[in-house]
């Protein structure tokens, strides 16, 4: 994900107590936004501009903490960090709405530009999963639209958020799939299997046949045996933390 966080973008620091807001519980998932006013592209270097004006705009005509929505991404595919993972969004519809779901706005117009690139497609697809692993956000999936009396986000974002949100067939080279997994999986093991010896770690034992040689040597098989140990430390570490997490 091409994640540009506040200090890069240049916010304005959120006021206080209203904008450090946490959230009250873990979120339902994701709700998707547009602009819902003309909206003129423009290359790169300009939209962190553009995401300073709508800061702007919220806080000083709309009288709001911060900018509204938890991510903004630009038609380039950068998803601007807003509020972010931990702070209530205030771009749902009302308090309630904004405790239920993140909101991700994609910077596409009513008028003007009204389709978003498959680049902002793909950069949404990112901010989805990102709140998913790391909000924690539930699995649904909908619009502003969805339980608020609005147009938002778009009739080509709401089709698009309908299907599932999936990934642009553009973008889809970033996804590894299971099978490109396995290939890959399969190549590291013939790799180790098929040389003789590796250099072992300085604080490992000595697996070497050996005893007066003055190096550790692991075989193929004693260091893919290592590697394995280790992911499963780390899968079970994972598991046990995410158990931790879901508890009330």
């Amino acid at each position: 994900m091409k994640l540009v966080s506040r200090a890069q973008w240049g916010a304005r620091a959120y006021r206080k107590p209203n904008g450090a807001t946490p959230y009250s519980r873990p979120r339902r998932g994701v709700k998707l936004h547009y602009l819902g006013t003309a909206y003129t592209d423009r290359p790169h270097e300009q939209c962190a501009a553009y995401v300073r004006q709508i800061q702007a705009q919220h806080m000083d005509s709309n009288g709001w903490s911060d900018v509204g929505y938890s991510f903004l991404v630009c038609t380039h595919g950068y998803v601007h960090e807003g509020r972010g993972l931990k702070r209530r969004n205030s771009a749902n519809g009302n308090t309630t709405l904004n405790d239920q779901d993140y909101a991700v706005c994609l910077l596409v117009g009513s008028t003007g530009v009204t389709k978003p690139t498959d680049a902002q497609l793909g950069g949404a697809r990112d901010a989805i999963d990102y709140c998913r692993e790391e909000g924690p956000a539930g699995t649904w999936l909908g619009g502003h639209r969805d339980g608020y009396s609005t147009s938002c986000p778009g009739d080509p974002i709401y089709a698009w958020v309908k299907a599932g949100a999936p990934r642009p067939a553009s973008h889809q080279e970033d996804a590894v799939t299971e099978e490109q997994m396995d290939r890959i999986a399969d190549k590291v093991v013939e790799r180790l299997l098929s040389k003789d010896a590796f250099d072992a770690p300085a604080d490992a034992s000595d697996y070497s046949d050996d005893p007066k040689s003055p190096h550790h040597y692991w075989s193929g098989r004693t260091l893919f045996r290592d590697l394995v140990t280790k992911v499963r430390r780390i899968d079970k570490t994972l598991t046990e933390l995410n158990a931790k997490e879901s508890r009330p």
